[in-house]
């Protein structure tokens, strides 16, 4: 096949065989890239016919028609409200009744502190459901499914029956069992695997007595779970058969691990292997669609509260670009997804090797020739528990960073997704669930999703360190972008302290995560002169702290507060502080390109939950970002 034929072909299947890399130079595919993007897609490059005529070039994106069905956006802000909240990662946090992560309960001690300070949302980290055969696999960007919940944030103590059963409560009180809990709440960096240790085992007497009691009795308890399994219907049978299966095999050998490594009779989901495996473990299938139903309620409760206590959104969850190829999700439908293949990122200055996330992608052919079913079931799951819901990395939508399996991330190439269709089924469930969507569309983001997105009412994602003007100035606040969330920095860049410090500087040093200490030391040169335009851009609102003057000075609580005044003030409907920053926390919550060099997503915050909200400092902080927001709106 010629190379004209070839770039015929990947065009006709949505693959583009060109990008413009992060220095804006044109890359053209090699013809390998292109024939392995099209065996991803599963095209048969043997038998393929290219069209005769061109189709058209990829990632064309047509203007938005007049009617398109727009997201919810809630009609205070529409007036012109300036809405702030808090984001946080709920594992990180610590209350007095957590058994060493975070879990629904300190969600709700949370929303009472937030509500009673002003915050109009608490934002969330995707808490999808992870892998309860393997609670080590923490990553809430790596999980086994999408459509349900992590059960790890469960609290066990409010679950039904926990008071009153006896070998619950011999069990819990027991010398062994209290010196494990306060090792596990006392740990700087969560031990997910060990605070599973201690809630399955409880969770599984809960269940038996459930059953007894409540199942067996025909309660009216018994009867809403019973309602709920049959709404739910096959996704949730499926995942509960998972769970179960996934648990089985690596009782049997811990090397079997994702479904992929699995006997090939177990990996088809609808096969009859499965369904004899459901039968004959029905109780424990039965167990973890329990544990679903338990955490939906005890998330809904969370909302509930926030809404009662007057939070305009209340919870805002975040839903993740994708999931673990050996989860749940792909398992119960491989269909839809293109397993020879991983989402990544084409080289950029952080990481030159490019990336490979290891993620797969959804065909965009199925969802074309769906209209967009899967992805609509997803995001209707999503949309049920909050008030808000963030799409990470909402360029997905448009294209993604295909890597081939066994290429290297700068051999992948962009796959084109049907667009229009997919915000049509965005605007189509928001509006249905009155919830509001913010894009997460940092990166490389092409000029035409700067107009589309907005156009559907999709809110932009701001973060103050990466908004500039000519020069390399700090965007001053009037100029952000009004339908838009902005923040001061995320889980993947360093907290505000540990920018300031440098400390992200030296922690990729001893991680060795620089080619040369060249490279190191223009970080550490461009670091300081940034500090310095930030405390410029302070100085130009009028609220630059008495010092530091040249950016030289620790991190204060004073300038602290002084760049959440900053963030407050921006024109973004809504802005948001994170939790590690009214801590004044250094650790980061996550180091992009590390597995396990570093703790990812496992580090807890040293205050507990109610101390961010009455100690001196952090309340001056919250204080700060609502004067900001008032004077946002008084700028109008």
């Amino acid at each position: 096949m010629t190379r004209q034929d070839l770039v015929r072909l990947a065009h006709a299947h949505g693959i583009g065989d060109t990008y413009t890399n992060w220095c804006g130079e044109p890359q053209s595919l090699t013809d390998s890239a292109l024939q392995g993007l099209l065996a991803a897609l599963g095209v048969e490059l043997a038998t393929a016919q290219p069209p005769e005529v061109a189709a058209v070039t990829p990632g064309h994106i047509a203007a938005p028609a007049a009617d398109a069905l727009r997201c919810h956006v809630p009609a205070e802000l529409v007036a012109g409200a300036k809405w702030w909240g808090v984001t946080a990662q709920l594992y990180s946090l610590r209350s007095s009744g957590d058994w060493g992560l975070g879990d629904f309960s300190t969600l709700r001690e949370l929303v009472r502190h937030a509500a009673g300070a002003g915050a109009a949302f608490i934002g969330l980290n995707p808490l999808h459901a992870l892998f309860p055969a393997d609670p080590a696999h923490v990553s809430p960007y790596s999980p086994s499914s999408r459509h349900y919940l992590s059960v790890a944030m469960i609290d066990v103590a409010r679950v039904v029956g926990y008071a009153t059963h006896a070998e619950v409560q011999t069990l819990v009180a027991s010398a062994s069992f209290q010196t494990e809990l306060a090792h596990l709440r006392a740990l700087r960096y969560a031990d997910a695997a060990g605070v599973m240790g201690l809630k399955l085992p409880v969770l599984r007497l809960l269940h038996a007595a459930f059953r007894r009691e409540h199942l067996a009795q025909g309660s009216a308890l018994g009867n809403a779970f019973l309602q709920y399994v049959r709404e739910e219907g096959e996704p949730l049978q499926l995942h509960a058969t998972f769970d179960a299966l996934q648990t089985c095999m690596r009782t049997l050998d811990p090397t079997h691990w994702g479904w992929d490594s699995w006997p090939m009779e177990y990996r088809d989901a609808r096969g009859a292997a499965v369904r004899e495996f459901a039968r004959q473990n029905a109780v424990d299938v039965e167990f973890y669609a329990w544990l679903q139903w338990v955490a939906q309620a005890q998330l809904a409760e969370a909302q509930q509260l926030a809404r009662n206590l007057g939070m305009p959104v209340g919870v805002y969850g975040d839903y993740a670009v994708g999931v673990n190829p050996g989860g749940a999700e792909t398992w119960a439908d491989a269909a839809t997804y293109c397993l020879g293949a991983g989402i990544g990122a084409p080289p950029d200055s952080l990481a030159l090797l490019g990336q490979d996330w290891g993620i797969p992608p959804q065909s965009p052919e199925v969802l074309a020739a769906t209209a967009g079913a899967s992805f609509r079931a997803l995001i209707r799951n999503n949309l049920r528990y909050f008030g808000a819901l963030r799409i990470d990395h909402v360029m997905a939508l448009f294209r993604q960073w295909w890597v081939p399996r066994g290429y290297k991330a700068t051999e992948g190439g962009y796959v084109h997704y049907p667009l229009e269709l997919l915000l049509d089924v965005l605007a189509e469930e928001s509006c249905s669930r009155q919830c509001l969507i913010v894009g997460e569309d940092l990166g490389t983001v092409p000029e035409a999703i700067r107009v589309t997105l907005p156009a559907r009412a999709v809110h932009s994602y701001k973060v103050a360190l990466f908004e500039r003007v000519e020069g390399d100035a700090f965007r001053s606040p009037c100029d952000y972008q009004a339908g838009a969330l902005a923040v001061l920095s995320t889980h993947d860049l360093p907290t505000l302290r540990g920018w300031w410090e440098a400390e992200d500087i030296d922690l990729r040093d001893r991680l060795r995560l620089y080619p040369s200490d060249a490279v190191r030391d223009a970080l550490r040169w461009d670091r300081g002169v940034d500090k310095w335009r930030f405390l410029e851009a302070l100085r130009a609102e009028g609220i630059a702290p008495a010092s530091p003057v040249d950016g030289a000075g620790p991190f204060t609580p004073e300038l602290n507060a002084a760049l959440h005044r900053f963030l407050g003030r921006t024109r973004s409907a809504l802005a948001a502080v994170q939790v590690e920053d009214l801590a004044m926390e250094v650790d980061p919550v996550n180091v992009p390109g590390t597995d396990r060099e570093h703790p990812n997503w496992c580090r807890r915050l040293l205050p507990e939950v109610g101390e961010l909200f009455t100690a001196a400092e952090p309340v001056a902080v919250i204080e700060a970002m609502a004067m900001g927001r008032r004077e946002a709106a008084a700028r109008g």
